[in-house]
């Protein structure tokens, strides 16, 4: 079949590349010339998909980047993975509706139409559908299929990658259901229908606002335990041990990506404008989660001022700018928000992370360095936000006067974890 992918970023360039392996001649379409750029001469921008993998489904022909939209003509399925940021707390669907406007002008009878991108429960069929139809004059349900499958991609996951995570498929009827689960059902191991689109979207939500709330808990926790001179870290390994009823979230210097800290809110702002009510569990999580940077940066204050030195002027090396570890994602990421209120507070901030290459919004002040043993030791404080393999935990505990571990990886008289 002919397969559209809108948007070649963390979601759409690994299903693009999986639906050429598998047979289907795609085209990646992204409104990115520079990402296009790049993924015609075979470079890869995102861990789950190797450039050996892109370059090997462009030399086959299978597979084809393009920022044109007439590209998109003359396709079998469709499938948009475009961004859904927040603005103002509000739903910012600016891309679907553009993408939904793109797909429009090609759509044909039979052709089939998946919406990927996190979103509140409805969209497809009370956002996306209407734009579809308007813009064709066909009808969903009647003239094409429709359908919502949540993405749940996770980067640098190598044991749950694409193809191995279960993949949730609905449809706006049966037809519909049918032809979407049949295409992915060529691309993943196991495929999970529902009802219909609006309990796709809630599950995609209902999974990231469990971990949300969760990671809430333990670092509220963290902070408390800390008072309470409690290793909050041994009591959760303790707490692991149970073999039912209790899940591992571990404390960390906020939460980054863009799942948890956008699509809770989501739900929040669906449920406030609905029925008029507060998901308290979300707003609660939102703003533990949230202030966890100042709280990273109150415990630099408090390791300095046990130095009798100030911030303004003290020398900080930050280690990892990515929201997870082993990969390159800084979306959102705690540590651009941490690096800004201790640059804000004179403090000499740098930074490593050597995943992290496409430019991030981070000030410009901000000096980005190798952590060398002379960067280790010149530092007043080093605080490990993202606890990348590559990086050299002996070195560090040997070489830096103070370490505030934000992750549990190192230990030693010079350490204080979160």
């Amino acid at each position: 079949m002919r397969v559209v992918v809108v948007g070649q970023g963390y979601v759409g360039l690994p299903l693009a590349i999986r639906a050429a392996e598998v047979g289907h001649q795609v085209i990646g379409y992204d409104v990115d010339a520079r990402r296009v750029k790049s993924l015609a001469a075979g470079e890869s921008y995102v861990e789950d998909v190797s450039s050996e993998r892109l370059s090997r489904a462009l030399e086959r022909g299978s597979y084809r980047a393009s920022e044109l939209a007439r590209d998109c003509g003359g396709f079998d399925v469709a499938v948009v993975t475009v961004p859904t940021p927040l603005q103002e707390g509000a739903p910012d669907l600016r891309y679907i509706e553009e993408s939904a406007r793109t797909l429009a002008r090609f759509l044909r009878p039979g052709a089939t139409v998946v919406l990927e991108s996190t979103t509140y429960p409805g969209t497809t069929e009370e956002l996306f559908a209407p734009i579809l139809e308007d813009g064709s004059g066909l009808t969903a349900g009647v003239d094409f299929h429709l359908g919502y499958s949540p993405e749940r991609i996770d980067p640098g996951n190598t044991v749950w990658g694409f193809q191995q995570t279960p993949k949730v498929v609905s449809g706006v009827d049966a037809a519909s259901l049918k032809a979407v689960e049949a295409f992915y059902a060529d691309l993943v191991d196991t495929t999970v229908p529902v009802r219909s689109p609006k309990e796709a979207e809630l599950a995609k939500l209902l999974e990231n606002t469990f971990r949300h709330v969760n990671i809430a808990l333990v670092n509220e926790i963290a902070m408390f335990a800390r008072h309470l001179d409690i290793d909050v870290w041994q009591a959760i390994e303790a707490a692991s041990s149970k073999p039912f009823g209790f899940m591992k979230f571990t404390p960390g210097p906020g939460v980054g990506g863009h799942c948890l800290p956008i699509d809770p809110s989501y739900l929040s702002w669906r449920v406030q404008r609905e029925l008029g009510q507060n998901f308290r569990f979300v707003e609660l999580a939102n703003d533990i989660n949230s202030h966890m940077p100042e709280y990273v940066t109150r415990r630099v204050i408090d390791a300095l001022n046990a130095k009798r030195r100030s911030v303004n002027g003290s020398r900080i090396l930050l280690l990892g700018l990515a929201y997870k570890k082993n990969t390159g994602d800084a979306r959102e990421s705690p540590a651009v928000r941490i690096s800004q209120l201790l640059l804000d507070m004179g403090a000499k901030v740098r930074a490593a992370d050597p995943h992290v290459v496409e430019s991030i919004k981070v000030d410009a002040r901000l000096v980005r360095i190798e952590p060398t043993r002379k960067e280790l030791a010149a530092a007043d404080v080093v605080v490990l936000l993202t606890d990348h393999d590559s990086f050299d935990y002996q070195m560090v505990t040997e070489h830096a006067s103070f370490v505030l571990d934000c992750r549990n990886r190192v230990s030693g008289p010079t350490v204080e974890v979160l």
